[in-house]
């Protein structure tokens, strides 16, 4: 399993602004682990056309490979672009559209019958950390939002505490380890042991400053970046520390 390094844009950055992934392009242009920018679905063509050997992927797809969704896009349009990736079941996604684990599962299977590779979205808010319930959480996101039939292609995992993500709060290494432990137990329990080499990622107020200490953290493989992720000099910092863990 090689580590990976994924930075999410979410709804920012401009065409005049994917210089930034030139720039890491050019600065990595041989690494030891994965890495991979998800831009806005207008960008992915342009960052395409910059980023290699760097990969590219999308936020978000719909569950159903065509059809009448007006400004909707598939996960087939997605990898019609080359983009290999695609995010799901992010929380804000799961807050401002209401996505359930359900369609979350839908989608992630989407992604990989169009050969994407889907990272998939888990974590608890503040109040559910608060009382106790952050791996009841977890298992039930696990539960509902993996289908069994993923074991047959690649997938990954991205943990992020809804309280931590854009704050400037992050869980402490016990907390980061307790919930990794808990998904990579939780995987090879339903997909067998070929689920050590699931990556599982960490998200939520990622920077240089702390990058080396989560990645010391036993079963985290990379890290699901967003605002820190927009300036190559913020996000390489970041790559550095993973390559080096």
């Amino acid at each position: 399993m090689k580590k990976l390094a994924a930075g999410n844009w979410k709804m920012n950055g401009s065409l005049n602004s994917l210089s930034e992934i030139k720039t890491l392009a050019t600065r990595h242009t041989t690494s030891a682990i994965d890495i991979l920018i998800c831009v806005p679905a207008p960008y992915l063509i342009p960052a395409l056309q910059l980023a290699s050997p760097l990969q590219i992927g999308a936020q978000d797809c719909h569950h159903i490979q065509k059809g009448a969704h007006t400004g909707d896009i598939s996960a087939a349009m997605i990898a019609d672009t080359g983009a290999t990736y695609v995010i799901v079941g992010h929380s804000e996604r799961r807050a401002d559209h209401n996505e359930t684990d359900a369609l979350v599962r839908q989608k992630a299977l989407a992604a990989q019958g169009a050969g994407l590779c889907p990272i998939i979205c888990i974590g608890e808010t503040l109040e559910e950390r608060e009382s106790g319930q952050a791996l009841k959480v977890i298992q039930e996101q696990l539960e509902g939002s993996l289908d069994p039939a993923l074991n047959s292609s690649p997938f990954v995992i991205a943990y992020e505490p809804v309280w931590a993500i854009g704050t400037g709060l992050v869980p402490s290494a016990s907390q980061i380890e307790e919930v990794h432990g808990f998904c990579r137990r939780h995987l090879v329990s339903e997909f067998g042991s070929t689920a050590v080499d699931v990556p599982l990622l960490y998200g939520g107020s990622v920077k240089g400053s702390n990058a080396a200490e989560i990645f010391a953290v036993k079963n985290v493989d990379g890290a699901l970046v967003g605002g820190a992720s927009l300036r190559a000099d913020d996000f390489s910092a970041i790559i550095d520390a993973l390559e080096n863990a």
